[in-house]
């Protein structure tokens, strides 16, 4: 015992010494004017698959450069749900995060609680309103005031396809809702899973967008996803898409319920799944995977949403954290507002940047195309916030309309029923 105590006691002296040592090695590298990691942030995020992973160190390496340390809060979850539950209690106990990734009306709803801090000086100082679209402005400004820092634009009505299976039964791109029947058909009829999905709220919410624009068009879709008409949430083609969404939980294998959203991608990835139809930061799986698009994979927009464009932007709103934070905190927005940031990350993460101003010469095919049908839709008036994905209604209707759309998918309603059960979702919400 004698000698494992004079052991303890010699270790702690050898620790101390080394401690000692350190600082003194630190305070000569601060008089050569080495950066050091001084500031912190904090970061809540549900970027926790490996596409996200790999994007999300694009983040903390640039950071990392500037003397910044992440501290890094993963909460799992793709729609974000587990992440805000997390943050409500962080904000309620007096300790919030220095950033928290957040979309749409979330934003919104927390600046109103006056929780969320002023971004104004960098933004312009770094001339933010002038190469910001106005869609994401919606959400980054509070009263004219900046308190977020758009990461990206997600564009959410894309199909994904394995290209092997797609050229091995002769198939092209569906154009609209007919061939995308014909396609999955031929694809269930050769022994694969026609149609990847999660059984999750948020994607079967992800897929009715889709279906939404597709059988109505834009008109139908602002109506009844922006404006709320309830004439149109309960109208015959409302009930159509519901027909539809029905027709497409006939291609889904019975093991969906809880799956999450990137082991539905891996399905397609590895040949098990013709397609899936999510988000492009699935993109970014297909990537992390060493997976080519045009050679292993295919994109292209739901069928019968060609030149229309549903979005959400991935943002980190800051929150209102001590002055001994905010110097780290205007870092990271900062960081996260370049356009070498914007480029670099959003071709590892799947999206397109949140600048106007940022060149596509990285970007892959899918980004190509990505960036050119969010310029063509934001001219043409035909880029709508992602209802599944909080941008076109607050929360409480997004996710009133979640129990509607996923008791349908589940076969608890029918599509008549649906759609009056929407109409009466939707109005006790508001």
């Amino acid at each position: 015992m004698a000698k494992c105590e004079a052991s303890f006691v010699k270790t702690r002296k050898k620790r101390r010494r080394l401690g000692t040592e350190l600082k003194s090695v630190l305070s000569v590298a601060a008089g050569l004017g080495v950066a050091q990691a001084a500031e912190e942030v904090e970061v809540l995020h549900w970027w926790t698959s490996g596409g996200e992973a790999a994007a999300l160190n694009v983040l903390k390496e640039d950071l990392e450069a500037q003397g910044v340390t992440w501290q890094d809060m993963p909460v799992a979850g793709g729609g974000g749900t587990e992440a805000m539950t997390v943050l409500r209690a962080r904000v309620t106990a007096g300790n919030p995060p220095t950033a928290v990734q957040m979309l749409g009306f979330d934003i919104q709803d927390w600046a109103a609680e006056g929780a969320l801090a002023d971004l104004n000086d960098v933004a312009a100082k770094e001339g933010w309103d002038n190469v910001v679209p106005g869609a994401l402005q919606r959400f980054a400004k509070y009263d004219g005031q900046w308190i977020s820092a758009p990461v990206n634009v997600h564009s959410t009505n894309w199909v994904w396809a394995n290209k092997k299976i797609m050229d091995e039964l002769g198939l092209g791109q569906p154009t609209n809702w007919d061939e995308l029947v014909a396609a999955l058909d031929k694809i269930q009829g050769a022994g694969y899973v026609a149609l990847a999905h999660g059984g999750q709220a948020w994607q079967d919410a992800t897929i009715f967008d889709a279906v939404v624009m597709a059988t109505g068009g834009p008109n139908f879709y602002k109506a009844s996803m922006v404006d709320l008409d309830e004439g149109a949430l309960g109208s015959d083609t409302m009930k159509t898409v519901f027909d539809r969404m029905a027709k497409l939980r006939s291609y889904v294998d019975d093991n969906f319920s809880g799956r999450d959203w990137n082991l539905a991608t891996a399905m397609v990835i590895e040949g098990k799944a013709g397609m899936q139809m999510m988000g492009d930061w699935a993109k970014g799986e297909f990537l992390n995977a060493g997976k080519t698009p045009g050679v292993d994979f295919v994109c292209f927009r739901h069928p019968g949403t060609q030149g229309t464009v549903t979005f959400n932007s991935d943002q980190f709103a800051m929150f209102a954290v001590g002055s001994d934070r905010q110097g780290a905190q205007v870092q990271l927005a900062s960081a996260i507002m370049s356009p070498s940031f914007q480029s670099a990350f959003n071709v590892v993460k799947g999206s397109v940047p949140a600048r106007t101003d940022v060149s596509n010469a990285a970007f892959d095919d899918c980004g190509k195309k990505g960036m050119k049908d969010l310029a063509e839709a934001n001219g043409n008036g035909t880029l709508f916030g992602s209802m599944a994905h909080g941008h076109s209604a607050p929360a409480s209707v997004k996710n009133a309309m979640y129990d509607v759309i996923t008791a349908h998918f589940n076969g608890e309603y029918d599509s008549a029923t649906a759609a009056e059960e929407l109409v009466n979702a939707v109005d006790a919400a508001k």
